[in-house]
């Protein structure tokens, strides 16, 4: 199997080459996205990006976690709050 290396959170991390970043979240413990503006947390729901509740920042940008797949040297950042 292929590893290649990430960053969640400011944590190295490594994963299997071809999951998407929901998948690497969970595989790492952990498959919470966001929290919402009222502070619950948020995981992917619909695994096809129409619920928008897999939001992360990758790299400065926001992506999809269910529809993103892992790339070598990836920085994910979780959003603390909806808007942002």
């Amino acid at each position: 199997m292929t590893i290649l290396n990430m960053i969640i959170d400011g944590q190295p991390c490594e994963v299997p080459v071809g999951i998407s970043i929901a998948a690497a979240l969970a595989l790492m413990g952990n498959g919470v996205t966001r929290h919402s503006v009222s502070g619950e947390r948020r995981a992917p729901f619909c695994g096809m990006g129409i619920c928008q509740e897999c939001r992360v920042t990758v790299n400065g940008r926001r992506v999809l976690a269910c529809q993103t797949e892992c790339q070598p040297d990836m920085v994910i950042e979780r959003s603390q709050y909806a808007n942002v």
